[in-house]
């Protein structure tokens, strides 16, 4: 039995608090808008009247969209003033590596241990609780939190004491399925431009060449031009894909096919298909 607040219940959060009242956790959570927080209490969750008290139990995890929503609930917000030293807040997001290195320093100074987490599964996932985890920071801030990580993921992947190491390496996992949608729309539109039916090209491919949830999943998607509803959408898709760029420019480093890529999500936006699955730029391609 843990005390656990959860904090950010959107489309992954929600399964994610689920499954920890579901393994016996006292969980508490927070959310700006209160239906969600409605769903998980008649689950058996506990509602925080304020970000401050969530911040109160002794692990946190967060579960937030983009970089300023975490900076403006964790660093500006000043609720890490308010905090007992000795909590543990693991992030989830996908926020960009300079962030991840901010958030750890504001952590420091109040005395709360920061652990970022990003995943890997989309919400089916989440909800069988068999995410992969991408964890770093103190390793015995891991392992505090490793028996939680056991019921939200199926696997935990250890990949360094610096936080923002587990956020690149979630960028970079997001940067490579980018460009996989990419080249797979661009190898069915030529496939049914010379007559060749989609779906029975993409099951080829995957059958043979390219096994894997990856191509299998956008393959089908793209093949019957099915976007909705999106698992991941393309304005969030472009996120990731510009925090792919800064990492880079960063480091001096040229990713000649993201540059690619931001004019054909930069596109989709325009076109508005920024609520669609990301899938969908590869309508970008002439059919």
């Amino acid at each position: 039995m843990s005390n656990i607040a959860v904090i950010g219940l959107g489309a992954m959060g929600k399964p994610i608090a689920r499954n920890l009242v579901k393994a016996g956790h006292d969980v508490v959570v927070w959310n700006r808008s209160d239906v969600p927080a409605d769903e998980l209490v008649a689950a058996g969750a506990r509602r925080a009247a304020s970000l401050a008290e969530a911040m109160h139990s002794p692990v946190v995890f967060s579960v937030l969209s983009d970089d300023r929503a975490v900076t403006e609930t964790f660093i500006d917000s000043g609720v890490l003033t308010r905090t007992p030293g000795g909590t543990v807040h693991v992030n989830l997001a996908t926020i960009s590596t300079d962030l991840a290195r901010r958030a750890a320093a504001a952590h420091a100074e109040h005395g709360v241990g920061y652990v970022a987490a990003p995943v890997f599964g989309r919400v089916p996932v989440a909800e069988a609780g068999a995410l992969n985890i991408l964890a770093a920071g103190e390793p015995g801030l891991i392992d505090r939190v490793q028996p939680l990580f056991d019921v939200i993921g199926s696997r935990t992947w250890r990949l360094g004491d610096r936080p923002e190491q587990a956020n690149i390496v979630k960028i970079l996992g997001n940067y490579l399925i980018a460009c996989a949608i990419q080249s797979l729309g661009e190898a069915v539109s030529l496939a049914a431009g010379t007559g060749v039916n989609p779906g029975q090209f993409v099951e080829l491919l995957t059958s043979t060449l390219f096994p894997g949830a990856v191509y299998a999943g956008y393959g089908s998607a793209i093949a019957e031009q099915r976007y909705q509803p999106a698992g991941f959408t393309t304005a969030l898709g472009r996120k990731d894909l510009h925090l792919a760029l800064d990492a880079a420019n960063d480091h001096d480093i040229r990713l000649p096919t993201g540059e690619l890529l931001r004019a054909v999500f930069d596109q989709a936006i325009a076109d508005g298909r920024g609520a669609d699955d990301w899938a969908v730029i590869a309508e970008q391609q002439p059919r």
